[in-house]
């Protein structure tokens, strides 16, 4: 068992064919295809992490993506018309809360797969490298917070994509923080969008989340095994 602590180019290959010619022995194989089945069995479950998380009574609807820039951003746009398998789990404790957010973007073939994750990664370029906002009042209150974003690259095997890592400082009179990691991944046939976030309470500084690197990391990781 994953045990994440309490809250304390893909390239496309083509072959022409002239007249009295076919594509060479030497050519690169097919792209790996994955099915929704496959990708369904592969998200990582409650029990799969550890025995606080759970899988939420209410979430988002299995089409609605995570945003990637976060602040006030809305969820990004699903990109192409894939099959969508999704999974959120969470872990809410006295000290905070955390969450795993899963999506699959299963496409008909790694062409339209490629297309999806350069469209995710263009919003992710976009995202401003830091937001403050004011607080927030009514069914979402929020109090005031700055949050700063960063993208890189990611490869994990044959995995390519990119990582968006955010993190907000709130207002001090509401010591808090949070680390959002928003993983973009594509191989074959497949976009894995995952989206680890801690949020802890009582804290005001930035180092007040040591493992939040490795845990996301883990995290995806493992989903990534398990699909072989």
């Amino acid at each position: 068992m994953l045990v994440i602590g309490r809250v304390f180019r893909v390239a496309v290959a083509a072959c022409a064919v002239a007249a009295f010619a076919g594509c060479s022995s030497d050519d690169p194989p097919a792209p790996d295809t994955f099915s929704v089945d496959a990708m369904r069995n592969a998200l990582l479950k409650a029990a799969d992490i550890g025995p606080t998380w759970t899988a939420p009574g209410e979430s988002a609807a299995p089409n609605q993506l995570v945003s990637i820039c976060g602040a006030d951003t809305p969820p990004v746009a699903v990109p192409g018309s894939p099959a969508i398998v999704s999974a959120p789990l969470s872990d809410e404790g006295k000290e905070g809360v955390q969450s795993l957010t899963q999506h699959a973007l299963v496409y008909e073939d790694a062409v339209s797969a490629a297309t999806a994750l350069a469209s995710l990664r263009t919003v992710a370029d976009a995202c401003a490298p830091s937001v403050s906002r004011p607080a927030k009042t009514g069914d979402r209150e929020e109090p005031a917070y700055t949050e700063t974003a960063s993208t890189t690259p990611l490869e994990e095997g044959d995995w390519i994509g990119f990582v968006t890592a955010r993190n907000k400082q709130y207002d001090k009179a509401h010591p808090a923080t949070a680390d959002i990691a928003v993983a973009a991944l594509a191989r074959g046939n497949v976009v894995l969008l995952d989206q680890y976030a801690i949020y802890r309470l009582g804290r005001s500084d930035a180092s007040a989340n040591p493992q939040f690197s490795s845990d996301w990391q883990k995290l995806v990781r493992t989903t990534l095994n398990r699909i072989g």
